[in-house]
Protein backbone atom coordinates (compact mmCIF):
# COMPACT_ATOMS: atom_id res chain seq x y z
CA UNK A 1 0.00 0.00 0.00
CA UNK A 2 1.43 2.89 -1.13
CA UNK A 3 2.76 5.66 2.26
CA UNK A 4 0.71 8.92 2.46
CA UNK A 5 2.87 11.82 2.17
CA UNK A 6 1.99 15.91 2.45
CA UNK A 7 0.33 15.18 5.75
CA UNK A 8 1.52 18.12 7.03
CA UNK A 9 1.24 21.97 6.31
CA UNK A 10 3.19 25.13 6.77
CA UNK A 11 0.24 26.12 9.28
CA UNK A 12 0.33 22.46 11.41
CA UNK A 13 3.78 23.02 12.12
CA UNK A 14 3.81 26.19 13.26
CA UNK A 15 1.65 25.58 15.60
CA UNK A 16 3.46 21.82 16.90
CA UNK A 17 4.26 22.93 20.46
CA UNK A 18 4.10 19.45 22.28
CA UNK A 19 7.31 17.33 22.17
CA UNK A 20 6.62 14.43 20.29
CA UNK A 21 7.05 13.05 16.42
CA UNK A 22 5.01 14.22 13.60
CA UNK A 23 4.69 12.27 10.23
CA UNK A 24 4.55 14.14 7.14
CA UNK A 25 5.23 10.91 5.21
CA UNK A 26 7.75 9.14 3.02
CA UNK A 27 9.82 8.55 6.23
CA UNK A 28 9.86 12.69 6.91
CA UNK A 29 8.67 13.33 9.96
CA UNK A 30 8.63 16.71 12.47
CA UNK A 31 10.50 16.10 16.06
CA UNK A 32 9.73 18.44 18.72
CA UNK A 33 12.05 17.72 21.92
CA UNK A 34 12.88 20.60 24.89
CA UNK A 35 15.97 21.66 22.71
CA UNK A 36 13.43 22.43 19.69
CA UNK A 37 12.19 21.21 16.59
CA UNK A 38 14.03 19.75 13.66
CA UNK A 39 13.44 17.45 10.67
CA UNK A 40 14.46 13.97 10.67
CA UNK A 41 14.15 11.32 8.26
CA UNK A 42 14.20 7.74 9.33
CA UNK A 43 14.15 4.42 6.74
CA UNK A 44 15.53 0.83 7.17
CA UNK A 45 18.52 -0.22 5.44
CA UNK A 46 19.46 -3.92 5.24
CA UNK A 47 16.93 -4.44 8.35
CA UNK A 48 18.68 -1.77 10.38
CA UNK A 49 16.66 1.22 11.29
CA UNK A 50 18.18 4.70 10.30
CA UNK A 51 17.46 8.39 11.49
CA UNK A 52 19.00 11.47 9.26
CA UNK A 53 18.70 14.71 10.64
CA UNK A 54 17.89 17.23 7.97
CA UNK A 55 17.81 20.35 9.87
CA UNK A 56 15.72 22.26 12.41
CA UNK A 57 12.85 23.98 11.65
CA UNK A 58 13.60 27.71 12.17
CA UNK A 59 16.04 27.31 9.02
CA UNK A 60 14.68 24.44 6.81
CA UNK A 61 11.23 24.90 5.68
CA UNK A 62 8.59 22.43 5.12
CA UNK A 63 8.98 22.29 1.79
CA UNK A 64 12.83 22.40 2.22
CA UNK A 65 12.42 19.32 4.30
CA UNK A 66 10.15 17.41 1.74
CA UNK A 67 13.22 17.92 -1.17
CA UNK A 68 15.87 16.87 0.96
CA UNK A 69 13.99 13.53 2.28
CA UNK A 70 13.10 12.78 -1.69
CA UNK A 71 16.40 13.31 -2.61
CA UNK A 72 17.18 10.57 0.21
CA UNK A 73 14.61 8.35 -0.94
CA UNK A 74 16.42 8.54 -4.58
CA UNK A 75 19.43 7.22 -2.83
CA UNK A 76 17.94 4.81 -0.97
CA UNK A 77 16.35 3.43 -4.03
CA UNK A 78 19.84 3.05 -5.54
CA UNK A 79 21.29 1.26 -2.90
CA UNK A 80 22.73 4.13 -1.08
CA UNK A 81 22.84 4.77 2.43
CA UNK A 82 21.87 8.80 2.26
CA UNK A 83 23.94 9.09 5.70
CA UNK A 84 27.09 7.55 4.60
CA UNK A 85 27.05 9.63 1.62
CA UNK A 86 26.35 12.85 3.05
CA UNK A 87 29.50 11.83 5.71
CA UNK A 88 31.82 11.07 2.89
CA UNK A 89 30.75 14.27 1.00
CA UNK A 90 31.21 16.23 4.10
CA UNK A 91 34.93 14.76 4.57
CA UNK A 92 35.48 15.52 0.86
CA UNK A 93 35.04 18.93 1.33
CA UNK A 94 36.68 19.31 4.96
CA UNK A 95 39.97 17.86 2.89
CA UNK A 96 39.14 20.16 0.10
CA UNK A 97 39.52 22.80 2.56
CA UNK A 98 41.97 22.47 3.78
CA UNK A 99 44.39 21.85 0.85
CA UNK A 100 42.74 24.52 -1.04
CA UNK A 101 45.52 27.20 -1.74
CA UNK A 102 45.48 30.74 -3.17
CA UNK A 103 46.88 32.25 -6.32
CA UNK A 104 49.23 34.02 -4.29
CA UNK A 105 50.04 30.94 -1.64
CA UNK A 106 51.07 28.97 -4.80
CA UNK A 107 53.04 32.11 -6.62
CA UNK A 108 54.98 31.85 -3.28
CA UNK A 109 55.65 28.31 -2.92
CA UNK A 110 56.37 28.41 -6.56
CA UNK A 111 59.32 31.21 -6.22
CA UNK A 112 60.60 29.33 -2.89
CA UNK A 113 60.94 25.79 -4.97
CA UNK A 114 62.85 27.42 -7.90
CA UNK A 115 63.99 30.48 -6.40
CA UNK A 116 67.91 28.95 -5.57
CA UNK A 117 68.21 28.08 -8.89
CA UNK A 118 67.61 31.93 -10.00
CA UNK A 119 69.60 34.88 -9.13
CA UNK A 120 68.25 37.82 -6.91
CA UNK A 121 67.33 40.23 -9.79
CA UNK A 122 65.49 37.21 -11.23
CA UNK A 123 63.56 36.26 -8.12
CA UNK A 124 63.01 39.94 -7.27
CA UNK A 125 61.47 39.86 -10.91
CA UNK A 126 58.98 38.04 -10.25
CA UNK A 127 58.17 38.81 -7.11
CA UNK A 128 57.42 42.43 -8.09
CA UNK A 129 55.39 41.62 -11.31
CA UNK A 130 53.43 39.35 -9.12
CA UNK A 131 52.35 41.95 -6.34
CA UNK A 132 52.23 44.92 -8.49
CA UNK A 133 50.01 43.88 -11.69
CA UNK A 134 48.84 39.84 -10.44
CA UNK A 135 48.10 40.08 -6.91
CA UNK A 136 45.36 42.59 -7.10
CA UNK A 137 43.11 41.06 -9.32
CA UNK A 138 43.10 37.05 -8.37
CA UNK A 139 45.86 36.84 -5.97
CA UNK A 140 43.18 35.82 -3.37
CA UNK A 141 41.23 33.36 -5.65
CA UNK A 142 41.59 30.01 -4.81
CA UNK A 143 44.19 28.45 -7.69
CA UNK A 144 41.19 25.72 -8.60
CA UNK A 145 39.16 28.52 -9.61
CA UNK A 146 41.68 30.64 -12.02
CA UNK A 147 39.83 30.20 -15.65
CA UNK A 148 40.22 32.28 -18.24
CA UNK A 149 38.25 34.94 -17.69
CA UNK A 150 40.44 35.95 -14.64
CA UNK A 151 43.43 35.13 -16.66
CA UNK A 152 42.42 37.82 -18.87
CA UNK A 153 41.66 40.22 -16.71
CA UNK A 154 45.25 40.78 -15.59
CA UNK A 155 46.18 40.33 -18.99
CA UNK A 156 44.09 42.23 -21.02
CA UNK A 157 44.73 45.52 -19.84
CA UNK A 158 48.36 45.26 -19.72
CA UNK A 159 48.54 44.21 -23.63
CA UNK A 160 47.28 47.41 -24.69
CA UNK A 161 50.12 49.33 -22.99
CA UNK A 162 52.62 46.83 -21.88
CA UNK A 163 52.52 44.46 -24.20
CA UNK A 164 56.38 43.07 -23.34
CA UNK A 165 55.62 42.88 -19.68
CA UNK A 166 51.82 41.58 -19.92
CA UNK A 167 53.66 38.47 -22.00
CA UNK A 168 56.06 37.99 -19.15
CA UNK A 169 53.48 38.00 -16.35
CA UNK A 170 51.34 35.57 -18.79
CA UNK A 171 53.80 33.26 -18.69
CA UNK A 172 54.26 33.28 -15.43
CA UNK A 173 50.83 32.65 -14.62
CA UNK A 174 51.25 29.53 -16.81
CA UNK A 175 54.15 28.38 -14.81
CA UNK A 176 52.55 28.94 -11.66
CA UNK A 177 48.76 26.96 -12.78
CA UNK A 178 50.83 24.29 -14.07
CA UNK A 179 53.02 23.82 -10.57
CA UNK A 180 49.46 24.08 -9.03
CA UNK A 181 48.69 21.11 -11.09
CA UNK A 182 50.92 18.63 -10.84
CA UNK A 183 50.98 19.23 -6.89
CA UNK A 184 47.00 18.88 -7.26
CA UNK A 185 45.57 21.70 -6.10
CA UNK A 186 44.20 21.97 -8.99
CA UNK A 187 42.72 20.08 -12.78
CA UNK A 188 42.27 21.06 -16.17
CA UNK A 189 43.61 22.66 -19.29
CA UNK A 190 45.94 25.81 -18.05
CA UNK A 191 43.71 29.21 -18.77
CA UNK A 192 46.91 30.83 -18.98
CA UNK A 193 48.27 28.93 -21.90
CA UNK A 194 49.33 30.81 -25.28
CA UNK A 195 49.18 28.85 -27.96
CA UNK A 196 45.82 27.65 -29.02
CA UNK A 197 44.16 29.14 -26.46
CA UNK A 198 44.58 33.20 -25.10
CA UNK A 199 46.33 33.93 -29.15
CA UNK A 200 42.88 33.69 -30.07
CA UNK A 201 41.87 36.26 -27.88
CA UNK A 202 44.68 38.49 -28.02
CA UNK A 203 46.45 40.60 -31.02
CA UNK A 204 49.62 39.66 -31.57
CA UNK A 205 52.51 41.36 -29.38
CA UNK A 206 53.78 43.27 -32.71
CA UNK A 207 51.11 43.96 -33.45
CA UNK A 208 49.93 46.18 -30.45
CA UNK A 209 49.87 49.52 -30.41
CA UNK A 210 53.28 51.00 -28.94
CA UNK A 211 52.44 53.32 -26.18
CA UNK A 212 55.07 56.53 -26.09
CA UNK A 213 56.45 56.84 -22.77
CA UNK A 214 58.02 59.59 -21.15
CA UNK A 215 61.49 59.47 -22.05
CA UNK A 216 63.72 57.91 -18.57
CA UNK A 217 67.40 57.88 -17.87
CA UNK A 218 68.72 54.40 -17.04
CA UNK A 219 68.75 54.61 -13.23
CA UNK A 220 72.88 53.53 -12.83
CA UNK A 221 72.96 56.94 -14.80
CA UNK A 222 71.40 59.09 -12.23
CA UNK A 223 74.38 59.58 -10.02
CA UNK A 224 76.80 61.41 -12.75
CA UNK A 225 73.10 63.23 -14.07
CA UNK A 226 72.49 64.34 -10.61
CA UNK A 227 76.42 65.25 -10.20
CA UNK A 228 75.86 67.64 -12.79
CA UNK A 229 73.23 69.56 -11.70
CA UNK A 230 74.10 70.03 -8.71
CA UNK A 231 76.21 72.43 -10.78
CA UNK A 232 73.59 73.94 -12.65
CA UNK A 233 72.64 77.42 -10.83
CA UNK A 234 69.48 78.81 -10.27
CA UNK A 235 65.53 78.40 -9.63
CA UNK A 236 65.05 76.00 -12.45
CA UNK A 237 67.95 73.68 -11.50
CA UNK A 238 66.85 73.66 -7.79
CA UNK A 239 63.55 72.67 -8.70
CA UNK A 240 64.17 69.67 -10.79
CA UNK A 241 66.68 68.53 -8.65
CA UNK A 242 63.77 68.62 -5.84
CA UNK A 243 61.54 66.92 -8.07
CA UNK A 244 64.19 64.12 -9.09
CA UNK A 245 64.85 63.16 -5.23
CA UNK A 246 60.94 63.38 -4.22
CA UNK A 247 59.63 61.41 -7.21
CA UNK A 248 57.05 64.08 -7.53
CA UNK A 249 55.35 65.37 -11.12
CA UNK A 250 56.27 68.55 -12.27
CA UNK A 251 53.19 70.21 -11.57
CA UNK A 252 53.19 69.27 -7.65
CA UNK A 253 56.77 70.61 -7.61
CA UNK A 254 56.33 73.63 -9.54
CA UNK A 255 52.84 74.84 -7.60
CA UNK A 256 54.38 73.90 -4.39
CA UNK A 257 53.31 76.58 -1.74
CA UNK A 258 55.06 77.07 1.75
CA UNK A 259 52.30 76.51 3.61
CA UNK A 260 53.03 72.87 2.77
CA UNK A 261 55.82 72.25 4.17
CA UNK A 262 56.41 71.36 7.54
CA UNK A 263 59.99 71.60 7.81
CA UNK A 264 60.76 70.46 11.85
CA UNK A 265 58.48 67.22 10.95
CA UNK A 266 60.58 67.23 7.34
CA UNK A 267 57.20 66.23 5.39
CA UNK A 268 55.43 68.05 2.34
CA UNK A 269 51.72 67.71 2.56
CA UNK A 270 50.67 68.12 -1.52
CA UNK A 271 46.82 68.86 -1.27
CA UNK A 272 44.60 66.44 -2.96
CA UNK A 273 43.23 69.06 -6.07
CA UNK A 274 46.78 68.68 -7.31
CA UNK A 275 46.90 65.11 -6.88
CA UNK A 276 46.44 63.04 -9.99
CA UNK A 277 44.75 60.67 -7.69
CA UNK A 278 42.74 63.55 -6.07
CA UNK A 279 43.95 62.26 -2.55
CA UNK A 280 46.25 64.36 -0.63
CA UNK A 281 49.72 62.97 -0.72
CA UNK A 282 52.70 62.91 2.06
CA UNK A 283 56.11 63.16 0.85
CA UNK A 284 59.08 62.93 3.60
CA UNK A 285 61.84 64.92 2.92
CA UNK A 286 65.46 63.97 2.83
CA UNK A 287 68.40 66.56 3.85
CA UNK A 288 69.08 67.61 0.38
CA UNK A 289 65.57 68.40 0.02
CA UNK A 290 65.60 70.39 3.06
CA UNK A 291 68.76 72.07 1.94
CA UNK A 292 67.05 72.86 -1.04
CA UNK A 293 64.35 74.45 0.74
CA UNK A 294 66.49 76.42 2.55
CA UNK A 295 68.34 77.62 0.04
CA UNK A 296 64.97 78.87 -1.65
CA UNK A 297 64.01 80.96 1.16
CA UNK A 298 66.36 83.77 -0.47
CA UNK A 299 63.24 84.01 -3.32
CA UNK A 300 60.68 84.17 -1.21
CA UNK A 301 58.10 86.70 -1.63
CA UNK A 302 55.26 85.87 0.73
CA UNK A 303 54.18 84.23 2.94
CA UNK A 304 52.21 81.68 1.10
CA UNK A 305 54.22 82.10 -2.05
CA UNK A 306 55.22 79.63 -4.68
CA UNK A 307 58.67 77.54 -3.39
CA UNK A 308 60.00 77.69 -6.94
CA UNK A 309 58.56 80.96 -8.62
CA UNK A 310 58.84 82.25 -11.98
CA UNK A 311 59.78 85.14 -13.61
CA UNK A 312 56.77 87.13 -12.91
CA UNK A 313 55.49 87.73 -9.58
CA UNK A 314 53.04 85.54 -8.24
CA UNK A 315 53.82 83.21 -11.10
CA UNK A 316 55.17 79.45 -10.10
CA UNK A 317 58.23 78.20 -12.25
CA UNK A 318 57.35 77.79 -16.14
CA UNK A 319 57.27 74.07 -17.18
CA UNK A 320 59.02 74.96 -20.24
CA UNK A 321 61.62 76.00 -18.16
CA UNK A 322 62.49 72.90 -16.81
CA UNK A 323 62.65 71.20 -20.59
CA UNK A 324 65.03 74.09 -21.31
CA UNK A 325 67.55 73.18 -18.58
CA UNK A 326 67.76 69.56 -19.67
CA UNK A 327 68.41 70.88 -23.23
CA UNK A 328 71.05 73.17 -21.87
CA UNK A 329 72.35 70.23 -19.49
CA UNK A 330 72.39 67.97 -23.54
CA UNK A 331 69.95 65.60 -22.54
CA UNK A 332 66.95 67.12 -24.39
CA UNK A 333 66.14 63.74 -24.89
CA UNK A 334 64.75 63.49 -21.43
CA UNK A 335 61.33 64.73 -19.69
CA UNK A 336 61.50 65.79 -16.07
CA UNK A 337 58.42 62.96 -15.54
CA UNK A 338 60.34 60.22 -16.80
CA UNK A 339 62.87 60.50 -13.74
CA UNK A 340 59.81 59.16 -11.86
CA UNK A 341 60.50 55.55 -14.12
CA UNK A 342 64.01 55.95 -13.12
CA UNK A 343 63.71 55.94 -9.37
CA UNK A 344 60.72 52.62 -9.79
CA UNK A 345 63.45 50.66 -11.74
CA UNK A 346 66.09 51.78 -9.66
CA UNK A 347 63.30 51.07 -6.36
CA UNK A 348 62.57 47.33 -7.94
CA UNK A 349 65.89 46.40 -9.33
CA UNK A 350 68.15 47.43 -6.66
CA UNK A 351 66.31 47.72 -3.36
CA UNK A 352 64.42 45.10 -1.42
CA UNK A 353 61.70 47.61 -0.65
CA UNK A 354 58.05 46.12 -1.31
CA UNK A 355 56.35 47.34 -4.07
CA UNK A 356 53.44 48.75 -2.27
CA UNK A 357 56.15 51.40 -0.56
CA UNK A 358 57.16 52.24 -4.03
CA UNK A 359 53.79 52.82 -5.31
CA UNK A 360 53.01 54.81 -2.55
CA UNK A 361 55.96 56.66 -3.05
CA UNK A 362 54.70 57.85 -6.27
CA UNK A 363 51.25 57.97 -5.22
CA UNK A 364 49.96 55.65 -6.96
CA UNK A 365 46.74 54.06 -6.11
CA UNK A 366 47.26 50.82 -4.15
CA UNK A 367 44.23 48.34 -2.42
CA UNK A 368 42.27 50.07 0.42
CA UNK A 369 44.17 47.73 2.77
CA UNK A 370 47.22 49.79 2.59
CA UNK A 371 45.90 52.97 1.92
CA UNK A 372 44.60 52.13 5.51
CA UNK A 373 47.66 51.52 6.89
CA UNK A 374 49.16 54.02 4.75
CA UNK A 375 47.03 56.73 6.62
CA UNK A 376 48.01 55.63 10.40
CA UNK A 377 51.35 56.34 9.29
CA UNK A 378 53.51 52.62 9.10
CA UNK A 379 54.13 53.01 5.39
CA UNK A 380 55.26 56.41 5.84
CA UNK A 381 58.23 55.64 7.72
CA UNK A 382 59.28 52.90 5.08
CA UNK A 383 58.33 55.41 2.66
CA UNK A 384 60.88 58.00 4.64
CA UNK A 385 63.65 55.54 4.52
CA UNK A 386 63.36 54.65 0.90
CA UNK A 387 63.58 58.06 -0.02
CA UNK A 388 66.37 58.89 2.12
CA UNK A 389 68.06 55.70 0.31
CA UNK A 390 67.07 57.09 -3.13
CA UNK A 391 68.80 60.24 -2.03
CA UNK A 392 72.10 58.63 -1.11
CA UNK A 393 72.45 56.62 -4.46
CA UNK A 394 71.44 59.73 -6.23
CA UNK A 395 74.55 61.73 -4.48
CA UNK A 396 76.88 58.89 -4.90
CA UNK A 397 79.90 58.88 -7.93
CA UNK A 398 78.71 56.96 -10.99
CA UNK A 399 81.39 54.38 -10.35
CA UNK A 400 79.39 53.72 -7.25
CA UNK A 401 76.80 51.56 -8.36
CA UNK A 402 76.14 47.78 -7.33
CA UNK A 403 75.17 47.35 -3.76
CA UNK A 404 71.67 46.33 -2.83
CA UNK A 405 69.84 48.42 -0.50
CA UNK A 406 68.12 46.46 2.19
CA UNK A 407 64.52 47.94 3.94
CA UNK A 408 65.53 48.46 7.52
CA UNK A 409 62.36 47.25 9.98
CA UNK A 410 64.53 48.83 13.11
Amino acid sequence: MAQTVGRLTALKVVRAKRPGVYADGGGLYLQITKGGASWVYRFMLNGRAREMGLGPVHTITLAEARERATQARKLRLEGIDPIERRRSERAAQRVAEATAMSFRQCGDAFIASHGAAWGAVHRRQWTNSLAQHVHPVIGDVRVHAIDTTLVMKVIEPLWRSIPETAYRIRGRIEAILDWAKVRGYRAGENPARWRGHLDKLLPPRGKVHKVEHHAALPYAEVPGFMAALREQEGIAARALEFTILTAARTGETRFARWSEFDLLDKTWTVPDERMKAGKEHRVPLCERTLAILQGMQAHRHADDGFVFPGSKVGRPLADTVLLRLLQRMGRGDLTTHGFRSSFRDWAAERTHFPSEVVEMALAHAVGSKVEAAYRRGDLFDKRRRLMEAWAEYCAKAPAEKGSVIALRTG
